[in-house]
Formats: C-alpha cells, sequence, structure tokens
C-alpha cells in the first residue's frame, strides 16, 4: 500500500522532477479534466470528489512514508485543486490555460485561507485543503474573466 501511496501522491513519480514539480503535477490535471470533461455535471462532481478523496489518503500514507509533510513531490493536491479550478467550465485549450495560470498563482500565494490550512492542518486534509482553497479562488477568478471577456 506504501507504494502504490506514493505512485498516485507523486502523481505516477512526475513529483519527483527536481524542478517545479507542483506545476509538472497540475498537468496531471489538466489531463484528468479533459477526462472527465465529458460526464454529466454530477459524474464530474463525484470524479472530482474521488480523486479528492484519494488524494488525501496518498498524500497523508506518502507523507508519513517519506517523513517530511507536504513534500514537493506529493503533487496528488495540486491534481486535486486542479479539477476543482475547472469545475463547471467548459474544456477548451483556452480555459484550460487560464485556469492552469490561475491555479498555479493561488497555490504559490496561498491566500487566506489557504496559508493558514497548510500550516495548521496535518496528514492529508492538510496537505490537500490548501489547494482545494486554491481551486476555489481560481475557479471563481476564472468564471469572472470568462464571463468579463465574453459576456457569458
Amino acid at each position: 500500500m506504501k507504494k502504490l501511496a506514493i505512485f498516485l501522491a507523486t502523481g505516477a513519480y512526475i513529483g519527483k522532477i527536481p524542478v517545479a514539480p507542483g506545476t509538472f503535477g497540475t498537468l496531471w490535471g489538466v489531463a484528468a479534466a479533459w477526462l472527465i470533461s465529458g460526464l454529466t455535471l454530477e459524474g464530474r462532481a463525484f470524479a472530482t470528489v474521488a480523486v479528492i478523496a484519494v488524494s488525501i489518503w496518498a498524500s497523508g500514507m506518502a507523507s508519513k512514508a517519506i517523513g517530511k509533510h507536504d513534500h514537493p513531490s506529493i503533487v496528488a493536491d495540486e491534481i486535486s485543486g486542479y479539477l476543482v479550478s475547472f469545475f463547471m467550465l467548459p474544456f477548451t485549450l483556452s480555459n484550460a490555460i487560464l485556469v492552469f495560470i490561475l491555479f498555479r498563482f493561488f497555490d504559490i500565494v496561498k491566500p487566506y485561507p489557504a496559508g493558514m490550512l497548510d500550516k495548521q492542518l496535518k496528514g492529508g486534509a492538510g496537505i490537500v485543503l490548501d489547494d482545494l482553497v486554491a481551486g476555489v479562488y481560481a475557479n471563481i477568478s476564472a468564471h469572472a474573466l470568462i464571463w468579463l471577456y465574453t459576456g457569458i
């Protein structure tokens, strides 16, 4: 189970890339958003919640195995956060790029309460929840920017 958790938490080991592992890990989020984009709204919601649940479990287990809380190689949180960022948006290349930029910005800046959650919570939930908050901020921002640009 430990090897499976590390495999999942590191995004099939993409998180072991020495430069910008979170950015590379977010690319799995783009792929996941594309894969579930053809599902109904309920299906996308279910898939997103399932990915979040697996991310919390795998991140917690991997963190214990690695011996460091929120080790940079753990990128399951970025995958989950990106899916939250993309919720209720049509999958297009321009939306994928916009959401990618917004999510990475909010994930790095960690505006309240993301920064607080990152510092105060431990285990898998502590690793993933700050990225979910970043995802919510990115989602709201993406919807607003798309509305401003298109008027839809």
